[in-house]
């Protein structure tokens, strides 16, 4: 049975478990390529559109923002 976390587009097991701890609870969004995330899903959705490269940007101006 494949699993969407198999394929390689999607992210790694330490970037999903800090996003659901970022985004847990959250009521001010973080934004990130100026868009505004305010939810795990969301925010998983468009790291998982990105290429490689502009996913790890994306990922590390959202975990700059939640310190």
């Amino acid at each position: 049975m494949a699993n969407s976390e198999d394929d390689g587009s999607s992210l790694s097991r330490t970037q999903r478990r800090l996003l659901r701890r970022i985004y847990n609870g959250r009521s001010i969004p973080i934004v990130a390529d100026g868009k505004p995330f305010l939810t795990y899903k969301d925010a998983s959705r468009y790291l998982q559109a990105l290429e490689p490269p502009a996913r790890d940007a994306a990922y590390a101006e959202m975990k700059k923002q939640a310190d």
